[in-house]
């Protein structure tokens, strides 16, 4: 398997996820550079840079790799897609990121924060969404029964603040689960949200690696986490959750 070069840091976490993507597809086909080169009739250099983070690949060329490499190429586009909204076409930002080239270098880290402040935000409406909802159906419980409304306000104001999802860690089949998701070729990176998230930060708990709460959003502290996990177990070092992390957090 190619001994790849670390990507960029500052990097989008869409287009990082594409990258890795046709980087294991790419080491999966057994094709070296100048193989794939001859076969999708794109350049070496140019697969060096899509390979290395340093270029946007266009859509011709993702569909032409995933042909080779027998291979669906819908998810890929669709990942092509999703990436293409992380890269910007301003030359402003070309001193920032050094080596990256004007059309390829990645959004200001500002827009980044915006995106897990506002999904947070949207979680949180949720749960206090369903913590009124919960609230007014168990009051008419009561009041339909007969029962005092008075004693039912306290446990559920607590509720809001409990997380949606649960983290009941267990051993099965020689793999540990904590109830949220069974994936374990999922590739999560910052801005993500799910069970799949939720599942990972549970796991990262019971390895002795605080991801913050457990509330499904791949933030900044669960990035964190990643990072210092992937530290002790040798693996590569990039923040995100892809099959290699998965392994060894399921044990």
């Amino acid at each position: 398997m190619s001994r790849w070069k670390v990507l960029p840091a500052e990097l989008d976490p869409r287009v990082r996820q594409l990258v890795v993507r046709l980087r294991r597809l790419k080491d999966h086909s057994g094709l070296s550079i100048r193989q794939v080169a001859a076969r999708t009739g794109y350049s070496p250099k140019s697969w060096e840079r899509y390979l290395g983070g340093t270029s946007l690949p266009p859509g011709e060329a993702v569909e032409a790799l995933a042909r080779i490499c027998g291979e669906d190429p819908t998810r890929l586009l669709a990942l092509r897609e999703v990436a293409a909204e992380g890269w910007t076409a301003t030359t402003e930002r070309a001193p920032v990121v050094g080596h990256l080239s004007p059309e390829t270098a990645p959004r200001p880290p500002e827009r980044r924060a915006l995106r897990i402040a506002l999904v947070a935000g949207s979680v949180t409406l949720v749960l206090a969404v369903s913590s009124a909802v919960l609230v007014t159906v168990r009051l008419m419980d009561d009041n339909n029964s007969g029962r005092p409304t008075t004693r039912s306000a306290a446990p559920l104001a607590a509720s809001a603040s409990e997380s949606p999802f649960p983290c009941h860690v267990r051993r099965v089949d020689g793999r540990w689960y904590a109830g949220n998701s069974r994936t374990q070729q999922e590739i999560l990176a910052v801005g993500n949200i799910g069970p799949d998230v939720a599942e990972a930060q549970c796991l990262l708990r019971r390895a002795g690696f605080s991801p913050g709460g457990i509330d499904g959003i791949f933030g900044p502290l669960t990035e964190h986490a990643v990072k210092e996990f992937q530290k002790r177990a040798g693996l590569v070092v990039d923040g995100m959750v892809g099959p290699h992390t998965w392994k060894v957090l399921r044990g």
